[in-house]
């Protein structure tokens, strides 16, 4: 967007009363919003101060991305009113609201993977017919907010080369040089690690400082508590409650949000672990581009007790789950019990590891976990359509016996809508995270390898996950447990292996270790050594 809209922004603000009667940066009024019969947003109001940090709390599906596409445009509101900068403004599409002064960052980036940093944040705000002046002003304007807000990323790296918090940084850039004054965050911590969402907490506190308005989604009641001045409260669609973060704490925002008092830590007895399940040497993977991945881990996993596995992202956990599901080859040797695992791929695959009572709760649950224009019942069988509870005879599967234990399964994990004729994709996040955990923990394995169980998951939904495992591992289950989630690993976990650069660096048991001691082994030092 060019300097003509930022100046005209400016005029209406200089338009505006003196004084201290300052208008919000943004106010909604009676916003609605219906899907068919489903209403997403119920006669909403919502004020936004200048200058703020303002959270937006709620379950999956309370309506808050409803909310913030109707905000920037990409849905048109059935009722109500938008006002920024206290002027009634039509939104009709995202153009509209970049004129306005609105960016969005997506949880899901919206950047061309094999484009430069440069391209994609020139894309589609080019000045002129000529592309070269767009990228050398670009260039320059990269520069100035690349210092001022903390924001360094290379401009000729390419997308597809750079880590997801260095993503992120573009899609804040791109927002910045569009001018925009407003900025709203979807989920902007779900796929970073501690590090780099520390990094985005001190780049959101710089653009505060600056004057600039921002809107966060999360499901993070310790990001609220740490970063916002005031937060909204959604409920089915609803607006339940704004409050002033200093005055309010995570047990009432969680009740509000939820509805009942939720329980914000695991309760849990201490482990009895029984017999080895799952035995590791010297395990080490190189991926397609000859990169090595693991390099010679050995671990073990006992019945009854939870593993979990710390560290940065990208540093061989994702690889480690893989190989042990029997997705991606590795060297070495692996058994669960007394069985000894073929690690080549060559002739083992998932089906074979789940013949070995192993369970596999991927950590993209969309490309991994599920077919998302499958149904849920379709969905629920996925890897086990094999059962003879399934097939009537060698060749004819049973579609009426999968539909009901699909709604059984659906029923008993609180799936909602537990509906199992809906695709995979009519499901929120966390209910797509339901139906993947009920698939694989129905089947009461010996050995359960659990990826990310909740990374975008809401608080009511992260406190059932949580239950459920432990329910698992007492039971007398094996849980190797992988997440870039600090906390969740420290919850869970009986003991904590730390990997680094395809290593384990060291390992403590849950209740003798604290954030400190692990973050230290998770940055490259040794256990040993501290």
């Amino acid at each position: 967007m060019g300097m003509d809209a930022q100046t005209e922004r400016r005029e209406a603000a200089a338009s505006q009363p003196a004084g201290g009667d300052v208008p919000p940066a943004i106010e909604l009024r009676g916003i609605c919003k219906a899907f068919g019969p489903v209403q997403a947003n119920k006669d909403i109001d919502i004020r936004v101060e200048r200058g703020t940090i303002h959270g937006i709390i709620g379950e999956n599906g309370a309506g808050k991305s409803t909310l913030m596409s109707i905000l920037y445009g990409f849905y048109r509101a059935d009722a109500g009113e938008i006002l920024i900068g206290g002027r009634p403004t039509v939104i009709p599409d995202s153009q509209a609201a970049i004129r306005a002064g609105i960016g969005m960052v997506f949880q899901h980036f919206k950047l061309v993977e094999n484009f430069t940093v440069l391209e994609n944040v020139v894309l589609g705000a080019e000045e002129g017919r000529l592309l070269r002046p767009s990228l050398a002003k670009a260039r320059r304007l990269l520069a100035d907010l690349a210092r001022e807000y903390e924001l360094n990323v290379d401009p000729d790296a390419v997308i597809s080369e750079l880590s997801v918090g260095h993503q992120q940084r573009v899609e804040i850039l791109k927002a910045l040089y569009r001018q925009a004054d407003i900025l709203i965050l979807d989920e902007p911590t779900g796929v970073l690690t501690p590090a780099e969402a520390d990094h985005l907490f001190r780049i959101l506190d710089g653009l505060r400082r600056e004057g600039k308005t921002i809107i966060l989604i999360t499901h993070k009641l310790r990001e609220i508590m740490r970063v916002t001045d005031r937060v909204s409260v959604m409920r089915r669609g609803e607006m339940v409650a704004t409050l002033t973060t200093a005055e309010t704490g995570p047990p009432e925002l969680a009740e509000l949000m939820v509805g009942r008092k939720v329980l914000l830590r695991v309760d849990k007895t201490p482990a009895t672990p029984g017999r080895q399940v799952l035995r590791v040497e010297d395990l080490r993977m190189t991926d397609s581009k000859g990169v090595e991945r693991i390099k010679g881990i050995s671990l073990d996993v006992r019945a009854g007790e939870i593993l979990g596995i710390a560290g940065v992202a990208g540093n061989g956990q994702s690889e480690l789950l893989e190989v042990l599901a029997g997705l991606a080859p590795g060297r070495g040797r692996a058994w669960i019990g007394q069985e000894e695992l073929d690690l080549t791929c060559r002739i083992s695959d998932g089906q074979t590891r789940r013949q070995s009572q192993v369970a596999h709760v991927p950590e993209d649950r969309q490309r991994r976990g599920l077919i998302m224009d499958f149904f849920a019942w379709e969905n629920m069988a996925l890897g086990y359509h094999h059962d003879p509870a399934y097939n009537r005879g060698p060749l004819m599967m049973d579609n009426r016996a999968i539909l009901r234990d699909a709604g059984e399964k659906m029923e008993r994990f609180d799936v909602r809508p537990p509906n199992p004729h809906l695709t995979a994709e009519s499901f929120s996040g966390g209910n797509q995270q339901k139906l993947v955990l009920a698939r694989e923990i129905e089947r009461s394995p010996e050995l359960l390898l659990v990826g990310q169980p909740t990374r975008g998951v809401d608080i009511g939904a992260i406190e059932f996950i949580h239950q459920r495992l432990i329910a698992l591992r007492d039971a007398g289950k094996a849980i190797l447990l992988v997440s870039v989630e600090l906390d969740e690993i420290m919850s869970l976990s009986d003991r904590i292996a730390v990997m680094f650069d395809g290593r384990i660096m060291g390992e403590r048991m849950g209740g003798q270790t604290d954030e400190r001691e692990l973050g230290l082994m998770m940055a490259g030092m040794s256990g040993e050594a501290l």
